[in-house]
């Protein structure tokens, strides 16, 4: 169960932004201004309240800079709680992150947003105020990086029992068929 003013949408927009960089397959999903748009639009991450504007190159390297420390986060929270929530805190302050109290439908929820129109700060308060959600709910060992030896993706783990090792179903099968194959195997 997550705080009532996140939802499981803007936890997975933090994961999917960490995992656009696949260091061992040396993938980067975020190097062009049409890559980080078309990330932006998938996400629906608001951009202020004012026109859409153009992305330029320098929000690129800025969003990037959020995807570095969101994915930080993610593979310290576990081992280094504190050294994560630094980082969380961090961000937030370098982004002027700040909490807004909102009621709507009779019911009252919080939010965190930025007042200005940098594409880069909206991507900041989502992400990382999503992290810092999980770990004050749930706690720091519920984030973290696939156990597959062959994989460096993130994850958050919702789930009721909170024993997630890996980042998908196919990541876990595949080593499940090693473990078996291993032990199965003639010596």
């Amino acid at each position: 169960m997550l705080d009532a003013c996140y939802t499981a949408s803007a936890v997975q927009t933090a994961v999917d932004l960490a995992n656009t960089l696949r260091p061992i397959k040396g993938e980067d999903a975020l190097e062009t201004v049409e890559q980080l748009q078309a990330f932006l639009d998938d996400h629906s991450v608001a951009e202020g309240t004012g026109p859409r504007r153009r992305l330029t190159s320098a929000d690129l390297a800025e969003a990037r800079e959020v995807r570095e420390t969101v994915r930080a986060v993610l593979e310290r929270a576990s081992t280094d709680a504190a050294g994560a929530a630094a980082l969380i805190n961090d961000g937030l302050l370098h982004n002027r992150a700040t909490p807004v109290l909102r009621h709507d439908h009779d019911r009252w929820s919080t939010e965190v947003t930025s007042d200005t129109d940098r594409c880069s700060a909206h991507l900041a308060a989502t992400t990382l105020s999503a992290l810092a959600s999980v770990i004050t709910t749930l706690g720091p060992a519920r984030l973290g990086v696939c156990a597959g030896p062959t994989c460096r993706a993130t994850f958050a783990d919702l789930s009721r029992n909170g024993s997630k090792q890996y980042c998908t179903r196919t990541c876990a099968h595949r080593a499940s068929v090693a473990a078996y194959r291993s032990r199965n195997s003639p010596r």
